[in-house]
């Protein structure tokens, strides 16, 4: 997808599924690890943003550390994640009736989780490639647990032509493609 016409294509599907419902917030998880150049466009453009990390991070932290961004239809920060992100696994895509606050409270709780023997481990969770996989081996309380209050999560296929939506609902994983530019 690297042309002006497919990169449009793509920002009206992808935008057309996200805000289509006026009522729910629609949130980007981005990792700064994968995003160039990422805090230079939060503080410059401004959209409601927290990082998931808590605290006060030294700069080097804050610059991998991942980000909760209040996507809005029509906004810069919007098309530039969509347009420049989608394809390159900068993070996924959540839509629930959730507050900024609310939601960074929701999404903090997956950060850290432990291996069998009990040792913490980051959870990368908000990579593309990570949620597609795991979402499918949830039993029906991790969905719950996962899910919470969004009601779908967006994220691009291996095949970046392609969105995957999931939605939980009474435990139980939907998922959904569909393709993102003409062939």
């Amino acid at each position: 997808m690297a042309n002006a016409a497919e990169r449009e294509d793509l920002m009206g599907v992808v935008s057309g599924h996200l805000f289509a419902n006026p009522e729910s917030n629609v949130y980007a998880i981005l990792d700064g690890a994968s995003v160039p150049d990422l805090l230079d466009v939060l503080y410059g453009e401004h959209p409601e943003f927290e990082c998931l990390y808590r605290g006060e991070l030294k700069p080097d932290m804050a610059e991998v550390a991942p980000y909760l961004v209040r996507l809005e239809s029509e906004s810069s920060v919007t098309k530039w994640v969509i347009r420049e992100g989608w394809g390159n696994n900068w993070g996924v895509f959540a839509v629930t009736p959730l507050d900024l606050g609310g939601a960074r409270r929701h999404f903090r709780r997956f950060l850290v989780v432990h291996d069998p023997d009990g040792k913490p481990m980051y959870f990368r969770y908000y990579d593309p490639r990570v949620l597609r996989t795991y979402l499918p081996t949830c039993n029906a309380q991790e969905l719950e647990t996962i899910a919470g209050p969004v009601e779908w999560f967006l994220v691009e296929a291996e095949d970046s032509s392609i969105a995957l939506r999931f939605d939980v609902q009474s435990g139980a994983l939907k998922q959904q493609q569909f393709t993102l530019q003409r062939r």
